[in-house]
C-alpha cells in the first residue's frame, strides 16, 4: 500500500511526501487502517519495522484536524530511553511540518535549563508529549503537566521499560489520564508481564504482529558450549594477542553486568558497563567514551540492544544466552550495520543449552560451534534437548527444544 491511497489529511500527506515515504511497511499498512477507526492497539513489531509511523500518523492526522483541545497536551507517548523519545521527537517534527500540531521532547539526565525549558512547553501548550518515565514523573508531582486531555496514549518498547524497572511509574501516569482515550502498546516481545498490563491499560484491543526478521547475512554468527568458569577465561584467550577495537559484551542482568565489567578491567581491558543503575548523564559519557574510542568493550544490559544507532561495531559477545530468539537479533543486531560485516559469539553454558536450541530453531540452522581452547579444561557436550549436559571434548550435534524462561531482570 502507497501512503498516499491513505485518506490522511492534504498536509500530513504533502509532508510525507517532503519526507519521500512511499511504500508503507507491514507494521504501517496492518496499523494505521485500526488506529484511523479509533480501536486500540497491541503491536508486536521489533525496531526498524516503521513502527513509529504507525502509531505517529494516524494520531497527527487526527490532530492536524484541529478538533482536539488547544493549549492542551493531547497525546502522550511513553518510552524507555532518552534516546529514542529524542528520535520520536524528530519524527514528529518531520511529519507535523505543515501542520499546526507541535510536541517536546522529556527525559532525564539533563541539566535545570532543560527541565525549565519543558515546563515552559507545557505551560505554552503543546500537542504531543514524548517522555521517558522518571523525567514525566518529575514534572507531574511538582505540578508542571496536566494529562487529563490527552486523547491517545502510546507505550513504545514497552518490555524494554518493564526490564528498566518502570512498571509502577507507568501505572502512576496512567492515573493521571482521563478514562477515555485512545491507547496503543508497542512492544517486540510479548511476555506475561507485558499482557496483564495490557489488559489494564488498553480496551479491547486488535493486534498486528510483525515477525522477526532474520540476522543480516553479513553476521559471522558462532558459539561456544562451556562452562559458565570459562566464559571469561575465553574472553581473555580471544584478546591476549590483540587488543578489542569495538566490542559490546552483553548480559540479561545488571549485576551481572557489573561483574563482568570488574572481572575485564582486571585483565586488563580497557571497559565501560551500561545499564539501568546509570543516570542519563552517565550513560550518556559512557556512550560518548565508547564512539569517540576511549572506551574499546562496552558491556551491557539490552538497553543498548535496542534503539542506539553505532555503526561500526566490530564483534558482538553474548556473555550468556539471550531469553528470547528476538533478544538475540536485537543483540548481534548491533554489528555488521551499514553494509559492513560483523562478528557475533554466544557463550552457552550448561544451563542455557536449550535457551539456544530455540534460538538456532528460529533461525533455522545451527550456528558454527568453536572447541573451547584444550588449556581451559573439559567443556560440556551440546545437548539443548536435556536439563543437563556432560564434559566431553569433541564435536556435538545442534538440536532444539523450547526454550527456559530465567526471568532475570535484576
Amino acid at each position: 500500500m502507497r501512503f498516499d491511497e491513505l485518506d490522511f489529511e492534504p498536509a500530513l500527506l504533502d509532508a510525507i511526501d517532503a519526507m519521500n515515504f512511499q511504500e508503507c511497511t507491514p507494521i504501517q499498512e496492518q496499523a494505521i487502517p485500526v488506529l484511523l477507526e479509533g480501536r486500540d492497539l497491541i503491536g508486536v513489531a521489533q525496531t526498524g519495522t516503521g513502527k513509529t509511523a504507525a502509531y505517529l500518523l494516524p494520531v497527527l492526522d487526527k490532530l492536524s484536524t484541529g478538533r482536539y483541545p488547544e493549549g492542551a497536551i493531547n497525546c502522550l507517548i511513553m518510552v524507555p530511553t532518552r534516546e529514542l523519545a529524542q528520535q520520536i521527537d524528530q519524527q514528529v517534527e518531520g511529519f507535523s511540518y505543515f501542520t499546526n500540531v507541535s510536541s517536546t521532547a522529556v527525559y532525564g539526565g539533563n541539566d535545570g535549563i532543560r527541565f525549565e525549558q519543558e515546563k515552559r512547553g507545557f505551560a505554552m501548550g503543546t500537542d504531543i508529549v514524548v517522555a521517558t518515565p522518571g523525567r514525566l514523573i518529575s514534572h507531574i508531582s511538582l505540578g508542571n503537566i496536566d494529562l487529563s486531555k490527552v486523547s491517545f496514549f502510546i507505550l513504545d518498547e514497552a518490555d524494554r521499560m518493564l526490564d528498566m524497572g518502570f512498571f509502577d511509574d507507568i501505572m502512576q501516569i496512567v492515573r493521571q489520564l482521563p478514562a477515555k482515550r485512545q491507547n496503543m502498546l508497542f512492544s517486540a516481545t510479548m511476555p506475561k508481564e507485558i499482557q496483564d498490563m495490557a489488559k489494564t491499560i488498553l480496551h479491547n484491543p486488535a493486534e498486528v504482529k510483525i515477525a522477526v526478521s532474520r540476522p543480516a547475512d553479513k553476521i559471522l554468527q558462532a558459539a561456544y558450549v562451556c562452562h559458565e568458569a570459562q566464559k571469561l577465561q575465553i574472553i581473555q584467550s580471544l584478546f591476549q594477542d590483540q587488543a578489542p577495537k569495538r566490542v559490546i559484551v552483553f548480559s540479561s542482568a545488571k549485576l551481572k553486568v557489573k561483574e563482568i565489567t570488574k572481572s575485564l578491567r582486571r585483565l586488563g581491558l580497557n571497559v565501560g558497563d551500561m545499564h539501568s543503575d546509570l543516570d542519563q548523564s552517565e550513560r550518556d559519557d559512557i556512550m560518548l567514551k565508547f564512539r569517540n574510542g576511549h572506551i574499546n568493550m562496552l558491556v551491557a544490559t539490552d538497553i543498548v540492544s535496542r534503539g542506539i544507532d553505532i555503526d561500526d561495531i566490530d564483534l558482538v559477545i553474548n556473555y550468556d544466552v539471550p531469553h528470547d530468539p528476538e533478544d538475540y537479533v536485537h543483540r548481534i543486531g548491533r554489528t555488521a550495520r551499514a553494509g559492513a560485516e560483523g562478528c557475533a559469539l554466544t557463550f552457552i553454558n550448561t544451563e542455557e543449552q536449550s535457551q539456544f536450541g530455540r534460538i538456532e530453531k528460529f533461525l533455522g540452522k545451527p550456528v558454527f560451534k568453536i572447541p573451547v581452547p584444550p588449556e581451559l579444561g573439559e567443556a560440556p557436550v551440546y545437548q539443548p534437548d536435556k536439563s543437563k549436559g556432560h564434559s566431553h571434548r569433541g564435536k556435538s550435534k545442534p538440536h532444539g527444544r523450547n526454550v527456559r524462561r530465567d526471568g532475570d531482570r535484576k
